[in-house]
């Protein structure tokens, strides 16, 4: 449920979710998507970012996989073998041939499904690929437009920056801003976050002063004193920084040598993290940002560090721990682990066929061999997949930094998606 204290308006797009994604229980067959249970059991592969401008969310999404692997294996495993996973960096978009490499490696290791990329440059470097030899990707990340209902075999468990956006936009114009200035590096994940936000901010009353179309800065950009000061020549009394962490610490002391209240900056999920003594206590005092998903729960994160006790931020945990858990109960209800099989079965148990709520592995995969439909209860609170295979809703966090220059979680906004 929304839990706001600003009265941000209704964030549903659009409130018709299509649920004919009725998917048939066949049990597949053949080599396709990288064989059956006589092959040796449901291999998962993961295509997260270990290096690169994206590598602080590689450790919580490996986590939110492992963990959900753990927990199949401890259930019985999926149709008589245990879960496998096979771990390989996807890095990002300026390091292509990684990812490249990594899927060419997966496809002949004959992967059933993938989880990733957290980049929506890197999956779309590597998707046609991926699809080609019919093994289900599944990104837990990501938010880029452009890939809803990119094909039949592509799914996500992050919403479409459409609710991200909306969000955002309305955050700041609640928040008093009349005046907003966007930083926002030219690519499609900044460049459709900010379309969105430039919508809604217009729509709410407000001026975009600067970041509109021609005015984004490259993504290898690493001086920002020229562009900084172009964007408070517009007077601005806040600013959205659309950008990733490679960027984002140097606009940030930019800012800072240049006089603004830090206080008004906002921040997105390319670049929500905890800069703690990057910077001078209170630097970052009372800024704000939005993340896909709900921050997961004490209980949650207590299981996610029995797999990586080293875990600091659970960016995206949950969302991978749902993409793992919904490749194996498709896998169940198919009765094989084959890529066609996996893709038949995904949207029906996440829930759009309707069906008895379940939570966890075990309890949903003894309904679906009881022959029962099911709507699998997803950790990260996304509804099920319609009919481009996003999900049907979703929810954004708010989060606040505090005086050490880190975040916590505030409340969540609730979106519904079109599709």
């Amino acid at each position: 449920m929304t839990q706001t204290k600003t009265g941000l308006r209704s964030l549903a797009v659009v409130a018709a979710v299509s649920l004919t994604l009725a998917a048939c229980g066949s049990g597949g067959g053949g080599n396709a998507g990288g064989g059956d249970p006589a092959g040796g059991g449901l291999l998962i592969g993961t295509l997260l970012p270990q290096t690169g401008s994206l590598s602080q969310l590689g450790p919580p999404e490996i986590a939110g996989v492992d963990l959900a692997v753990k927990e199949i294996n401890a259930a019985g495993g999926v149709n008589g073998a245990d879960v496998k996973v096979s771990h390989k960096d996807s890095s990002d978009a300026d390091n292509a041939q990684v990812s490249t490499q990594s899927v060419t490696e997966m496809i002949s290791e004959k992967v059933n499904a993938i989880v990733g990329a957290a980049s929506s440059l890197v999956t779309l470097n590597v998707i046609d690929d991926v699809v080609g030899a019919q093994i289900v990707m599944v990104s837990p990340a990501n938010t880029v437009a452009k890939l809803s209902g990119y094909d039949k075999f592509y799914f996500r468990t992050a919403p479409p920056d459409t609710i991200q956006g909306d969000v955002l936009g309305n955050l700041i114009i609640s928040d008093g801003a009349a005046n907003v200035g966007i930083l926002v590096f030219n690519d499609d994940y900044g460049t459709g976050l900010r379309d969105v936000v430039l919508k809604v901010v217009e729509e709410g009353g407000g001026t975009v002063t600067y970041g509109k179309v021609g005015q984004e800065f490259d993504p290898t950009e690493q001086n920002f004193s020229t562009i900084v000061g172009n964007v408070l020549a517009t007077q601005p009394d806040a600013i959205a920084i659309i950008a990733f962490t490679t960027q984002t610490p140097l606009i940030l002391q930019e800012l800072v040598n240049q006089g603004f209240d830090m206080s008004k900056t906002y921040f997105v999920d390319g670049n929500m993290q905890n800069y703690g003594e990057d910077f001078d206590p209170g630097t970052l005092e009372g800024a704000q940002g939005t993340q896909p998903g709900v921050f997961p729960s004490e209980e949650f994160r207590g299981r996610l560090k029995e797999v990586d006790a080293s875990l600091k931020d659970f960016n995206y945990a949950a969302e991978s721990y749902d993409a793992a858990m919904i490749i194996a109960l498709a896998a169940v209800r198919g009765k094989g682990n084959d890529g066609p099989t996996i893709q038949a079965n995904m949207a029906a148990v996440s829930g759009a066929n309707g069906g008895d709520e379940c939570t966890g592995f075990e309890e949903c995969a003894k309904l679906l061999k009881d022959g029962k439909d099911i709507t699998y209860k997803a950790v990260s609170g996304v509804g099920p997949f319609n009919a481009e295979n996003d999900p049907s809703a979703a929810n954004i966090g708010i989060y606040l930094f505090d005086g050490e220059n880190n975040n916590s979680f505030q409340r969540v906004e609730f979106g519904e998606i079109a599709g």
